[in-house]
């Protein structure tokens, strides 16, 4: 059971309720805070203009609202802005936006009065998916088109699915005994007025992403006992020489799973010895920079997905609506704490790093599909007949047209600012955009590591190098060729792709 109210949200409890499908509980005193928040500000906007309460939105808010109409006033903003397009997002980004927007609703600064965050848990806890669409959102005034089609549900309007079935709101509602939300004040923009949907798949990027890192280091580790590499890459010594915290987890990281493996040399007894004549060296003194250089390529990308987690859980514990009704001081203050740039800067960052780990795995891929380079395997890790069978060959295309489409992604959304609403919003984050790219980016990266790893455990039963593998290795190894057999006839391997990609996305290797 998550529990919202009892402490700050962590990564672990997003993880928990979307893919441990743990219910959420709502402490007592998470409604009691809530409350107040509503009665406060219900009693102080009585003879005073606060904005969404008794104005209009943006541009419009020079116009005031009569009492008699300030709940139709809620509800016409939530219809309006239900205007999103395109596709809409899957059940886990949507679960973890909507957490996002409990948790923040559930700070008391924004005077909602408690149905609001009741009926958030029932959808959570009941597994209904809001359709929430991809485009619509520019991440200024929060995700604003996007969360209106939240709202809209949370008020018993619009479409969810539900069991499989895109439905009516209010059928499940009805079947299910789900209230819905109660407008009482400024219940629709307090719900739409905020981040949360650019962060809730930030958050589910980031937890792709460090998996992808992880998977990327199994492959690595792989690769470096198919080759025999020396263990001084990946050494303390080595890579304590330089500060970064990153480059040391990675090799250190590495080094751990290596040092039971059967596979790996050490320099001094291959190199550093007074009686070695040859004047050519059968074995590389050194192996190309997609292997020993991992924990530098590396470090800098894991260090990116944990500065990323870190401030998507500051931006899930923060209230970023507005106004920020302060119950604590008897006021209400104006400004924008919608504002996504924080979110939307992180998301860049982050398919920029993960834009690189995929061209790692292709470089690695390619090593393993050039005997010239590689000088142990048949080309393309054909396991058939040269020049009848074609091995990886296909695969290959594949993986360098997908690491190609990364890095024209991979160019920054933070800065496509485009001034909008009147010009209300004249300076934008595009956050709930840049988010996506970076879903598409690590969904991609996904596609080139499995095409990666199908050819090493290829190229692992090629060279008969699988008994002296690491402990991990082994287990890595036996559940890739639990999805994909080894194969040396040709076949159409896309099927078996895409239950070793869903196999990744789900499982660390670690």
């Amino acid at each position: 059971m998550v529990r919202i109210g009892f402490a700050s949200l962590e990564l672990a409890d997003f993880e928990r309720v979307i893919f441990g499908r743990e219910p959420l509980e709502i402490e007592k005193s998470t409604f009691e805070r809530v409350n107040k928040s509503f009665n406060f500000l219900q009693e102080f906007s009585k003879d005073k203009i606060i904005y969404g309460i008794n104005t209009g939105f943006g541009p419009m808010a020079q116009y005031r609202i009569e009492e008699s109409e300030q709940k139709t006033l809620q509800y016409n903003l939530i219809r309006s802005h239900a205007s999103g397009f395109g596709s809409h997002l899957s059940s886990s980004y949507v679960k973890a936006s909507m957490i996002a927007r409990l948790n923040t609703l559930s700070l008391g600064y924004s005077g909602v009065n408690d149905s609001a965050i009741s009926v958030l848990r029932d959808l959570i806890n009941n597994d209904i998916t809001p359709l929430i669409f991809e485009h619509g959102g520019v991440g200024a005034s929060g995700d604003l088109v996007q969360l209106a089609h939240l709202a809209l549900v949370m008020i018993g309007e619009g479409q969810v699915e539900y069991k499989g079935e895109v439905k009516p709101t209010t059928e499940v509602f009805g079947q299910l005994g789900i209230q819905p939300m109660r407008v009482s004040l400024r219940e629709g923009l307090a719900v739409m007025n905020g981040t949360s949907v650019m962060t809730g798949i930030g958050i589910i990027n980031s937890i792709y992403a460090k998996r992808a890192v992880e998977w990327s280091l199994m492959a690595t580790i792989m690769i470096c006992e198919m080759v025999d590499a020396y263990d001084d890459y990946f050494s303390p010594e080595l890579n304590k020489a330089k500060k970064h915290i990153g480059q040391q987890k990675v090799a250190e990281i590495i080094t751990s799973h290596l040092s039971e493996s059967k596979y790996i040399k050490k320099r001094e007894q291959q190199l550093y010895r007074s009686d070695v004549q040859e004047r050519v060296m059968k074995n590389k003194v050194q192996e190309y920079y997609s292997i020993r250089c991992v924990p530098q390529i590396v470090g800098i990308i894991l260090e990116t997905v944990e500065e990323c987690q870190r401030l998507l859980v500051e931006e899930v514990n923060s209230a970023n609506d507005n106004p920020i009704v302060d119950v604590e001081n008897n006021n209400v203050f104006h400004g924008g704490n919608f504002h996504g740039d924080y979110v939307s800067f992180e998301m860049d960052k982050l398919k920029i790093a993960i834009t690189k780990l995929s061209m790692l795995a292709e470089r690695q891929l390619n090593f393993l599909m050039n005997p010239k380079l590689n000088d142990l395997l048949s080309p393309f890790v054909n396991l058939g007949k040269l020049g009848l069978n074609f091995g990886m060959q296909g695969v290959q295309f594949t993986a360098t047209s997908t690491t190609a489409e990364n890095q024209m992604l991979s160019n920054p959304m933070y800065i496509h600012s485009i001034p909008n609403n009147n010009d209300n919003q004249d300076i934008v984050s595009m956050g709930s955009n840049s988010a996506l790219c970076a879903k598409k980016v690590i969904d991609n990266t996904f596609e080139v590591l499995v095409i990666e790893l199908i050819s090493v455990v290829q190229a692992l039963d090629y060279l008969k190098k699988t008994e002296g593998l690491s402990p991990q290795s082994k287990i890595s190894y036996s559940n890739i060729r639990s999805v994909i057999p080894q194969f040396s006839k040709d076949y159409p391997i896309y099927q078996d792709m895409q239950k070793l990609k869903k196999y990744m996305m789900a499982n660390s290797p670690f």
